[in-house]
């Protein structure tokens, strides 16, 4: 079976800080709806206040790590990153965890929320979602964690007091080049796929796949980010020779990886090359990079470089 071309170059990746939570629910159709709701318009930074998405699942006495859940039930990781580059990184992770756990976590039927890092960085998130409770709100020690309990319609809501963070990655990426959209798209989700099953790594955009990889800055002063007009399949004769499309290509589909560190991350990478190099259609797998300018923490796809 014929495989596709790897360009010999880099995914330009750059770091993050990042929360890790762990959210626990009667069943998955309730945890499903928290992972969801709380992960929801958080693809890119660009627009988005964070980076989110699901790690992985958690299923007590039934899942391949061997992990648990304090309160025995069915369980999900989910991360939250925001670029370290920012000044004001850490009121902007607070600010996004705040926010998307007390409207979408507390708010579904029979949640609860966890932190998962001991880490030196943590935010009193516990102590401020508990306000919620209008002055009834306690706090407890239960599954022999220090946590906030807020009376709710629904019964109670628990959470950690403490919610940690630490450094992590942001900006793994990979293009897939297609002979036509069902290529690129079959191969990006074979790689999905993929990182699924490496933990402690997310694909934050809508299934694990952007069709839309952009470019910094724009022609427009009032945006930061653009469409990348020299790899548009549909722009290919009106740029003429400042296409960059290789011959053939009819259409491009991305996934971005973040996750806890750059070994990590270049894990879920290799990965996802593994399992759709050999796409029907599929002509090249590269990535993006922007020559260091973006980040310093480069992700070889032909493996490590010294």
């Amino acid at each position: 079976m014929e495989s596709a071309e790897i360009e010999d170059t880099y995914a330009e990746a750059f770091r993050s800080i990042y929360a890790e939570v762990l959210i626990t629910a009667r069943d998955k159709k309730w945890l499903d709806r928290a992972v969801n709701a709380c992960t929801g318009n958080a693809t890119s930074t660009i627009l988005c206040d964070c980076e989110a998405g699901l790690d992985r699942y958690i299923n007590p006495g039934d899942n391949r790590l061997g992990e648990t859940t304090p309160d025995g039930r069915p369980g999900a990781v989910v991360q939250f990153h925001v670029p370290r580059f920012f000044k004001d990184r850490e009121s902007r992770l607070e600010r996004s965890l705040l926010v998307r756990l007390s409207q979408n976590v507390l708010t579904c039927p029979t949640a609860a929320c966890f932190s998962l890092q001991e880490a030196p960085g943590w935010f009193k998130l516990g102590r401020k979602i508990a306000l919620f409770g209008d002055g009834h709100q306690f706090r407890d020690q239960r599954f022999g964690r220090r946590v906030w309990i807020v009376p709710i319609m629904g019964g109670e809501f628990m959470l950690d007091r403490r919610f940690g963070f630490q450094d992590g990655i942001m900006g793994g990426n990979l293009w897939f080049m297609g002979r036509s959209v069902d290529a690129a798209l079959e191969a990006a989700e074979r790689g999905v796929r993929a990182i699924d099953a490496v933990p402690n790594v997310i694909t934050s955009f809508p299934g694990g796949v952007a069709a839309s990889a952009s470019k910094a800055g724009s022609k427009y002063s009032f945006l930061i980010a653009s469409t990348f007009a020299e790899f548009c399949p549909t722009l290919r004769e009106k740029l003429g020779s400042t296409s960059r499309l290789p011959p053939d290509v009819q259409s491009i589909m991305e996934i971005v990886i973040n996750g806890r560190d750059l070994e990590t991350v270049s894990a879920a990478t290799q990965a996802a090359i593994e399992a759709s190099r050999s796409t029907p259609g599929l002509l090249k797998i590269t990535a993006g990079n922007y020559g260091g300018r973006l980040g310093k923490s480069f992700i070889y796809l032909r493996g490590a470089k010294t």
